[in-house]
């Protein structure tokens, strides 16, 4: 799909989303994607797609965090990013993604790191 010099100017719609920039933008001040780095806000996300929710070493979960009984993989992932609270009652987490192609973006993203 080809686009437009008028389309290239507001920001080619055509192209599909990066992944790890858009993470950068909207996830990486609560997250890291590595072990070596400070826990923020949220648990690191390295290794999360086949890792058992509520389990990463080093975090302190919340109570509906305690009892998640799942393992992450892109479903539940894209669930998550589109609604925590709906997935897990009581999560913290306040971002919320509604565009299908970005959370397909940055779970893409988050696989890489696997």
């Amino acid at each position: 799909m080809r686009c437009s010099r008028r389309s290239r100017l507001r920001r080619c719609h055509c192209l599909p989303p990066d992944g790890a920039a858009l993470f950068k933008q909207q996830c990486a001040t609560c997250h890291t994607t590595n072990l070596s780095d400070p826990v923020r806000q949220g648990p690191p996300l390295f290794r999360i797609v086949g890792r058992p929710a509520g389990k990463a070493e080093g975090f302190h979960y919340s109570a509906g965090f305690a009892k998640a009984d799942f393992v992450w993989d892109d479903a539940r992932l894209d669930a998550w990013l589109a609604n925590p609270q709906a997935m897990i009652p009581g999560a913290i987490m306040a971002y919320r993604q509604a565009r299908p192609e970005t959370r397909a973006a940055i779970i893409a993203y988050l696989k890489e790191l696997n």
